[in-house]
């Protein structure tokens, strides 16, 4: 595809931004499907880990003496940038979010499902001192085509090659056409479950866990102090919760799910590889399925009953749109469900997204423990509607404050 033609300042802008070597093409280093969340509903590494690392992005950035700059990402490999990327093309939530805790949220070009997790992500926003956010209106990007790259003319493509060719329409020779034309790919998205990579991706993929991918993300945008401000936060909230969190014989058994309606039912792991798991796997509830169901598998009232959960985390219930009363209600009221343990004790949470980024991370490991350990970690408010509940700051597990500054750069 031929791109019109740009202006002198226009084709400085884009000589900030180009490939290292030909990494697209072969150089490929080491390290919405089934199981995603979908189309408008609602990491780590398989060590459990989830601070930053410390090999991996020293190693990966470089600088040089006309002061371009090297990032290295599976499954893209090494990109050299000259300056910051300003606009930024996503696909997945977990990138929108790391752009906009890097200060590039106005800078967002595209995202899955915008005008959704906008008024999802501004539940968990309102309670950032300073902070707004606002996706409304953006192209949704959930199969995206080639002619609106060109168009949404992005400084950076923070999404995962390796999946977007896995799209009808989209082959490895657009992948290398829109890095060459336009701006480089520089995402991973398949550590959301260790998924399989496929085609030319299959060899030498490798898995991030999502405060690993992120920093690497702040390294691509010049972002370190941020980034570190935001690592230094959650290693002290993951620090809070190891300390207090109680031995496995006495921890509660839980299920994730996600359901449009009371009818149809999906179920979610909680413990197993992927950033998907990073609010749940840090706090290590027992699986009440004891890993007889699948994740994104459908179940009936009857098979929910029997692994009888201590306590059920639903999926999008934190959306403006969703009414939590009227979802306990319907538990509460069906002859089945109404059996379930975590139903009769006024257990059934309400839970954010999946696809988190550190942001939200942050949000939803603090309200998981409270949902999870309530005797340790403080009650979780009853929440029916309206944004992130106000805890009192005595009870809160991390600062408002120092987030609010990272993301707004006045660290």
């Amino acid at each position: 595809m031929e791109r019109d033609s740009e202006t002198t300042s226009e084709q400085t802008r884009r000589e900030y931004l180009r490939y290292g070597g030909a990494v697209i093409v072969g150089g490929l280093l080491a390290g919405c499907s089934s199981d995603s969340d979908g189309g408008s509903t609602a990491e780590e590494a398989s060590t459990g880990g989830n601070t930053g690392p410390t090999e991996t992005a020293s190693n990966a950035d470089t600088a040089t003496d006309d002061g371009s700059y090297s990032v290295t990402m599976s499954p893209v490999g090494t990109v050299t940038f000259e300056s910051p990327p300003e606009t930024v093309f996503t696909r997945l939530t977990h990138h929108a979010d790391m752009a906009f805790a890097l200060g590039r949220g106005d800078g967002i070009t595209a995202m899955h499902a915008p005008d959704y997790y906008d008024g999802l992500w501004n539940q968990y926003v309102e309670r950032l001192p300073g902070v707004s956010l606002d996706w409304t209106g953006l192209y949704s990007s959930w199969k995206p085509s080639k002619e609106k790259l060109y168009e949404l003319d992005s400084d950076v493509h923070l999404a995962d090659p390796a999946w977007i060719t896995q799209l009808e329409k989209w082959s490895q020779s657009d992948i290398r056409e829109i890095a060459e034309n336009i701006s480089p790919w520089f995402g991973n998205s398949l550590s959301d479950i260790h998924r399989e990579p496929t085609g030319e991706w299959a060899d030498d993929y490798e898995y991030y866990g999502l405060w690993e991918q992120f920093e690497l993300v702040a390294e691509a945008f010049r972002e370190r102090a941020r980034y570190e401000e935001l690592a230094a936060v959650n290693e002290q909230l993951r620090s809070t919760i190891e300390a207090d969190l109680p031995p496995e014989s006495e921890r509660p058994t839980a299920v994730m799910i996600a359901a449009a309606d009371i009818e149809e039912i999906y179920t979610y792991t909680m413990n197993t590889p992927g950033f998907l798991t990073a609010h749940t796997r840090p706090l290590g509830p027992r699986d009440a399925f004891e890993g007889s169901v699948e994740s994104n598998s459908v179940i009936d009232f009857e098979t929910l009953l029997e692994a009888d959960p201590d306590v059920i985390l639903h999926l999008g219930g934190m959306e403006p749109e969703t009414d939590m009363a009227e979802r306990r209600a319907a538990f509460e009221e069906d002859p089945v469900t109404s059996e379930i343990a975590a139903v009769r004790n006024d257990r059934v949470y309400a839970q954010g997204a999946r696809y988190q980024g550190p942001i939200l991370n942050l949000f939803q490991l603090e309200m998981t423990a409270k949902q999870l350990y309530p005797d340790v970690f403080g009650e979780w408010p009853t929440y029916e509607e309206g944004p992130y509940p106000e805890i009192p700051a005595a009870e809160r597990l991390f600062d408002r404050q120092r987030v609010s500054d990272a993301i707004r750069g006045t660290v």
